[in-house]
């Protein structure tokens, strides 16, 4: 088996392949419908209103939280949102009274399995870690769809406070993985933001329309507003997110793994991504920031301007690790131990180096001539 044959975790890719939209058969169908309006005004403005129909008739779907039924609840099985709806949960539990909490937050795609192996890791350092399936992913309500940039990121708050009410007194940290980390950024900064120890974000999904050649923001604005239910994979793109085949192989052929991406759920990440780029200015919270040279998901470029972003008065708590032969999925790779271990010591000690000593190398690779310590 290649790699083209296994499943790619590569959402923000199948952002790209929308673009083939703009060549199919409903943008020629619309232009034959208005084909000799030129010459007169009244024509063109009926076209463009019944376009307008059109697109609205197929506005992307956004399948957001039902009314409040009661107050948010975690049990040992699910965290249970304030409109009903069951979130399947994980928890890794260490030996006796848990040193610091955790919750960590998955990517697109994906699904709470994916802190299976850090978070026995860290529970063997003392640290209980918590994680969701967030909604439309894995076995939570209606799998494939997309539920709102707010709604995730009002989810990430209520089981963060649910944590901290199980644990007083206990250190609370905030991981997040590709989309995750762009939920945990929004989470942790601006208004009603939860009191935090500290962020971790692996290569946070910041790949916003700012930097997308606009016929990409064309293409997708318009599939999202035509065929939102078209689905979309990352097969034959060449793109490696890991270079853990075996793990690679096992996600192919795990169910809980959404393998066709609908175009409007994409469109809703873009616009997470759009939300998680614009609010670096005011993400001041204690971070460690990690980042694979090899990734070829979320550019560099877009990491770069995020990295630049964020605020001077920050800088002092906020690393930044760089991993040479890091891909996308860095807690997942073949170097994963690595990663682990710089997480659970930062946790220990934000302040002191990482044992990979990735935050110390120089972000030349980014395009940045300074180095952040």
């Amino acid at each position: 088996m290649s790699f083209r044959r296994v499943f790619l975790n590569a959402p923000e890719a199948s952002a790209v392949r929308v673009a083939l939209l703009a060549h199919g058969p409903l943008g020629p169908a619309r232009g034959r419908a208005c084909q000799g309006s030129s010459g007169s005004a009244r024509r063109a403005l009926v076209c463009v209103f019944m376009a307008a129909l059109f697109l609205a008739a197929c506005a992307p779907a956004v399948r957001g939280p039902g009314p409040a039924m009661g107050t948010p609840e975690l049990t040992g099985e699910a965290f249970i949102a304030a409109d009903g709806a069951v979130l399947p949960l994980r928890v890794w539990k260490p030996e006796g009274t848990p040193r610091a909490v955790l919750l960590a937050l998955h990517g697109f795609n994906d699904y709470a399995n994916f802190f299976d192996d850090p978070g026995d890791f860290l529970a063997l350092r003392g640290v209980q870690s918590y994680a969701f399936d967030q909604r439309g992913f894995g076995a939570a309500p209606a799998p494939g769809t997309w539920a709102g940039v707010d709604a995730y990121v009002a989810d990430a708050r209520s089981v963060l406070a649910e944590i901290k009410a199980h644990h007083p007194g206990v250190p609370l940290y905030l991981q997040g993985s590709s989309m995750g980390g762009a939920v945990a950024m929004l989470a942790a900064s601006g208004a009603g933001a939860p009191a935090v120890d500290g962020v971790i974000l692996a290569a946070p999904a910041v790949w916003g329309r700012v930097i997308m050649p606009w016929y990409q923001r064309l293409a997708l604005w318009v599939g999202a507003h035509t065929v939102p239910w078209m689905t979309l994979t990352g097969r034959g793109l060449g793109i490696v997110p890991s270079d853990n085949y075996e793990m690679l192989v096992a996600l192919a052929a795990d169910p809980l793994i959404i393998k066709e991406t609908r175009v409007g759920a994409i469109y809703g990440l873009v616009n997470l991504m759009d939300a998680a780029l614009d609010a670096a200015p005011d993400f001041r919270a204690t971070a460690l920031i990690l980042y694979g040279e090899k990734d070829e998901i979320i550019p560099k470029g877009p990491t770069r301007m995020m990295l630049e972003a964020l605020p001077e008065a920050a800088r002092a708590r906020q690393r930044i690790a760089l991993y040479e032969g890091g891909f996308h999925m860095l807690l997942r790779d073949l170097q994963a131990a690595t990663v682990w271990k710089d997480m659970a010591a930062w946790m220990v000690d934000p302040v002191g180096p990482l044992p990979s000593k990735a935050d110390r190398r120089g972000l030349e690779p980014l395009g940045i001539s300074e180095a952040r310590k």
